[in-house]
C-alpha cells in the first residue's frame, strides 16, 4: 500500500509539473525511470494523459460551480489520478483511489480541497455505480 501510495504522489508530481510546464509527460516520466514507484507512475500518468478529455469532462460535470482551469492544479490531478484508476483499473477499489486522493489533498494541497476532492470523487463514483 505504500508503495502505491509513493506511486500516486510520483504520478501527481508528473502531472503537476506537466500541467504547468507543458513538458511533454513521457519526457517528465524519463526522469523518473530508476524510482522504485515508476511502473505503477507510469501507468496512472499515461492513463490520465490517454483519458483527459473524459476524466476532465466528469470532474466539471461534478462539479458544475467551478471550471477544471480554474480549480488549483494539485486538486485536478489528484482527481484525474483517482478517477482513471477507479474508471480503468479493475484491482483499484473505488474507496481505496478516493480515499489516496483525499488525503494526498491533505497534504499537498489547501486547507479545504480534501473536502472538495471526496465531494467531486463521491459524486462521480455515485454516477458510475448508478449506471452499473
Amino acid at each position: 500500500m505504500a508503495r502505491q501510495r509513493g506511486a500516486r504522489k510520483l504520478a501527481l508530481d508528473i502531472l503537476y509539473e506537466h500541467d504547468l510546464t507543458s513538458v511533454p509527460v513521457a519526457d517528465i516520466l524519463g526522469r523518473y525511470a530508476l524510482n522504485p514507484a515508476y511502473k505503477f507512475a507510469a501507468e496512472l500518468v499515461n492513463g490520465v494523459s490517454a483519458h483527459r478529455e473524459d476524466l476532465d469532462k466528469m470532474i466539471s460535470e461534478s462539479s458544475p460551480e467551478w471550471k477544471i482551469s480554474r480549480m488549483p492544479a494539485i486538486d485536478r490531478n489528484l482527481m484525474r489520478i483517482a478517477l482513471f484508476e477507479m474508471l480503468h483499473l479493475e484491482d483499484s477499489p473505488t474507496a481505496v483511489a478516493i480515499n489516496e486522493a483525499v488525503e494526498l489533498a491533505k497534504l499537498y494541497s489547501t486547507q479545504d480541497s480534501s473536502r472538495f476532492v471526496n465531494g467531486v470523487l463521491g459524486r462521480v463514483a455515485a454516477g458510475i455505480s448508478d449506471h452499473s
